[in-house]
């Protein structure tokens, strides 16, 4: 068993909601509760393929669609050549900064956004339920990039 204390409580929340918890299954759940990146599906079944190869992208979906439910982890839906991107690390709503060359997202910590629900419920009578605030832009690698082709 995992010694990762979010691991253990996910996996038993899982088993008490009637859930087998398969070797793929727990791999797919440590892959996307430790990365810090917001991995795609096929980018989660390259990494869990490369210790159980049979694992079938099917088992993937099905398993970050399970944890989504189970609020474990956050679906992040864009247009475009981003995707779907999933965010295991901080399932709860947070902000997010999206380069617009590369796709690179980012969890910045800015305070401001934490108390964004309260003073909307606050000022105006609204009972959040979920949240999501994308902030676009183009990351300092890819602005170096472009400084370098011109």
């Amino acid at each position: 068993m995992q010694t990762n204390p979010r691991i253990q409580g996910i996996v038993e929340k899982l088993k008490q909601a009637g859930c087998r918890i398969t070797p793929q299954r727990l791999a797919i759940l440590e892959v996307v509760t430790e990365s810090r990146d917001h991995l795609t599906a096929e980018q989660i079944h390259a990494l869990v393929a490369q210790r159980f190869p049979t694992t079938s992208l099917a088992t993937v979906y099905k398993t970050v669609n399970l944890l989504r439910d189970e609020g474990e982890l956050i679906e992040l839906g864009f247009s475009g050549s981003a995707g779907t991107r999933y965010d295991g690390a901080r399932p709860a709503p947070h902000p997010h900064l999206i380069c617009v060359r590369c796709n690179r997202i980012l969890d910045p910590e800015i305070r401001l956004f934490d108390e964004l629900p309260g003073e909307l419920t606050e000022s105006y009578g609204y009972r959040i339920l979920s949240h999501r605030i994308d902030i676009y832009g183009i990351c300092p690698e890819c602005q170096a990039a472009e400084s370098r082709s011109q």
